[in-house]
């Protein structure tokens, strides 16, 4: 009759001393502080990262159904990818928000110069309106002939 593999009967097949490196690069890993590896939270990182090899580090049982429930539980991202990501996700709600202020901005720019361009056209037609009256005189001018046709008063 076989026993049930839970995670009390898992026993590790591996020394102490490995157990501890394991360990250790397992807590450097997961804390982004790897030495030897890229940080990529991945087993093939976890027993370079301890200085030993696949097969010692697949009798560590116990280490690794600890590592799979750790790492599920960060998404397999590192705190530098963590960080990372969420930074990209806040430039692209910016990104957006600043298109969409954008579009504003130009929906106004178009307005205005349409506004600027019928104001233009109607300067226009009543500069075009006052040269077919004659000449704008100043009224200093005027003043100045009326005085000396009436004389000083």
């Amino acid at each position: 009759m076989t026993q049930p593999t839970t995670a009390e009967t898992i026993t590790d097949q591996v020394s102490a001393e490995t157990v501890k490196a394991l360990r250790a690069a397992m807590e450097r890993l997961l804390a982004g502080r790897p030495t030897r590896t890229d940080g990529r939270l991945v087993k093939e990182n976890l027993y370079r990262e301890a200085g030993v090899s696949r097969a010692t580090m697949n009798r560590a049982h116990c280490i690794l159904a600890d590592w799979d429930r750790r790492t599920a539980a960060t998404g397999a991202r590192t705190p530098g990818e963590a960080r990372r990501d969420d930074e990209l996700h806040d430039l692209h709600v910016e990104l957006r928000n600043l298109k969409r202020e954008r579009t504003q901005l130009q929906g106004r720019l178009d307005a205005s110069a349409t506004v600027i361009a019928a104001l233009h056209h109607d300067n226009a037609a009543l500069r075009d309106q006052l040269n077919g009256r004659g000449t704008v005189v100043t009224l200093n001018e005027h003043r100045a002939a009326r005085t000396d046709t009436i004389g000083p008063c």
